[in-house]
């Protein structure tokens, strides 16, 4: 479904909306991220086949299904490494959205957590070098970090609030 069919409810206050996208290293291993819009809480993997999109729709499903409930929306961009989105939109029971194509800044949110992430990852760096284990502790610090957006609390403190 277009970016342009989503609710404008979906504007980065709701809680329960996704955006998703990969990080690449020179030799295409692949890193899924995901922000949920309105806390900034990132979840990410790195993904055992690269790009291919089954895999992924797999990975998608085990890292958002603890939080199932509360799922609203998913927006990504149109690579073809997101052509299992039904399997997503089946297995949890929320639907896909697609930004246009060229328009990273439909997908801001995304977009920014990926820049914070390349901090810690530069483009250059192969993913080879980071370990499972590594990429969780990016993910924490990242979650643990004071955001002025969420007056200076962490998306963790703000994500688990609504989860729980």
């Amino acid at each position: 479904m277009s970016i342009h069919e989503r609710s404008k409810e979906v504007d980065g206050k709701r809680f329960g909306d996704f955006e998703m996208d990969l990080i690449l290293d020179p030799a295409q291993h692949a890193i899924l991220t995901l922000v949920e819009k309105s806390t900034n809480m990132l979840l990410m993997q790195k993904l055992p086949c690269g790009k291919q999109s089954k895999p992924l729709a797999k990975v998608v499903r085990k890292l958002l299904l603890p939080y199932k409930h509360c799922l609203k929306t998913i927006t990504t961009d149109n690579g073809p490494e997101f052509a299992a989105h039904k399997d997503i939109t089946r297995f949890l029971g929320v639907p896909v959205y697609f930004a246009d194509p060229y328009c990273s800044w439909q997908k801001g949110a995304i977009e920014n957590t990926n820049k914070l992430i390349r901090q810690y990852i530069p483009k250059k760096e192969s993913f080879e070098n980071y370990t499972d284990k590594r990429i969780m502790a990016i993910q924490k610090k990242l979650n643990e970090r004071p955001r002025e957006k969420l007056n200076f609390s962490t998306p963790k403190c703000e994500f688990f609030k609504q989860v729980l």
